[in-house]
């Protein structure tokens, strides 16, 4: 009813009444129209007056930037064999035309330093792929990670320690993401960028490969076909970081079991409400060497883990109708709740089996109960080591899928880093 009254009317009259002088004054006013050469030098002035000028455009966070000048900038292009007006994507919801200049001065102003370059190119260049929910505009608080493998990683000093994602080297690189959201991608704040509760910072870590190694799992981008030292980024969205795991076990099999009530009371859409071609949900699983360690007596390859994983992890249908009934994004269903149950368990793009009572369920539960699945097919789960080696911990990220990209060093890459003090590429090598 409210659809018909209030929102259809707003709908005709936003198509059909045409956009006043006014209007466009005020849009134009608020986002200066991009420079045909987007080299031009837009404003001078001091540190605090260019900060105010960029927060007032919406070309910043609200956060201090590091002014793009053109010398900072062109020191980021010595990075990469891009030609700087090259097209490295073309990015919703503005579907900018986005160049290597425009990373390059994004990349400035969130700080990091130039040899990042190639990094932030393969992020821009890893964001379209449609793995990768880019849906800022929900009102959920879809959040920008990425994570690197391979060698460069080691040479750059990109954290997989204690405390990864606050550390300096990580945290610039994450607020990159978050710029690039914004100005790259045209994702506005109060805008068509409608998290309810807002969003934390964007983060970025590398895995542990040394740890991977010496457990015998391979690192994730092997697990996606490229050389174990090649170079790659891993782009991903999220919708919590949420708190970690502590088993009190070195019992790989009840680790799996914990892990996997894990993940489904981290579900996408809170306990899962959203509708069932919705419920799709891809994970990533940060474990430190410690679990992983235990995990590997009885799981030779991440492979085997995520199959238990599958099978374990798995909602009641009395809780997935639960959920989906009185949470239902929308409207509540039109019928009784255990008539809603019955409509689940018959729903083929629920997927619902009879199958044993998952193992965190009290002895006196029926043996067989009807389940529905919350990892739903092979390789939506990303299972990375990394964090404190010390700590016997693991953390689950809900939300997109994944998208992993080879990071392209340019040709002159080790005479470069060497000058900017760095040891060789290849003393980062593993064997």
């Amino acid at each position: 009813m409210n659809t018909g009254k209030v929102v259809w009317p707003q709908i005709v009259e936003a198509l059909t009444k045409p956009i006043t002088k006014e209007e466009i004054a005020e849009k134009t006013g608020k986002y200066r129209e991009a420079p045909q050469d987007p080299r031009e030098i837009v404003f001078t002035g001091t540190m605090d007056e260019v900060n105010q000028y960029f927060s007032k455009k919406h070309w910043s966070d609200g956060l201090p930037i590091v002014p793009p000048t053109i010398e900072k900038v062109n020191e980021f292009l010595k990075y990469t064999d891009h030609p700087w007006d090259e097209t490295i994507a073309v990015l919703q919801a503005a579907y900018r035309d986005t160049k290597v200049w425009h990373i390059a001065v994004n990349g400035v102003m969130a700080g990091c330093p130039p040899e990042y370059m190639p990094l932030l190119i393969a992020y821009i260049e890893a964001i379209p792929d449609k793995k990768v929910r880019m849906n800022y505009d929900s009102t959920h608080g879809w959040i920008p990670y990425a994570w690197i493998n391979g060698p460069v990683a080691r040479q750059l000093g990109i954290d997989c320690g204690q405390g990864m994602i606050t550390e300096p080297q990580n945290m610039v690189l994450g607020r990159f993401l978050s710029l690039a959201v914004q100005n790259l991608s045209g994702y506005y704040i109060k805008e068509n960028r409608m998290g309810t509760f807002g969003y934390p910072m964007s983060w970025a870590f590398a895995e542990d490969e040394e740890a991977c190694r010496k457990i015998g799992w391979d690192p994730y981008h092997v697990q996606k076909g490229f050389d174990l030292n090649q170079s790659t980024l891993t782009a991903s969205t999220s919708l919590v970081y949420g708190n970690n795991l502590i088993p009190a076990t070195d019992d790989p099999q009840k680790i799996m079991e914990l892990i996997a009530w894990d993940f489904v009371e981290k579900q996408k859409f809170a306990v899962g409400s959203c509708f069932p071609r919705f419920n799709q949900n891809f994970r990533t699983l940060m474990v430190t060497e410690y679990i992983a360690r235990d995990l590997a007596w009885k799981y030779k390859t991440k492979e085997a883990l995520e199959t238990d994983l599958m099978a374990t992890a798995r909602r009641t249908v009395h809780e997935r109708a639960f959920a989906s009934y009185y949470a239902h994004p929308g409207s509540r269903p039109p019928y009784p709740f255990p008539q809603h149950v019955q409509r689940t368990i018959k729903d083929t793009l629920e997927q619902a089996e009879k199958t044993k009572l998952p193992p965190w369920y009290p002895d006196d539960f029926p043996s067989e109960v009807w389940t529905v699945p919350v990892i739903w097919h092979k390789g939506d789960t990303a299972i990375v080591v990394t964090g404190d080696r010390s700590r016997n911990k693991s953390l689950t990220l809900n939300g997109a899928g994944h998208a992993t990209v080879e990071i392209k060093l340019p040709a002159n890459w080790d005479e470069l880093m060497e000058k900017a003090g760095y040891r060789p590429l290849k003393e980062f090598f593993l064997k």
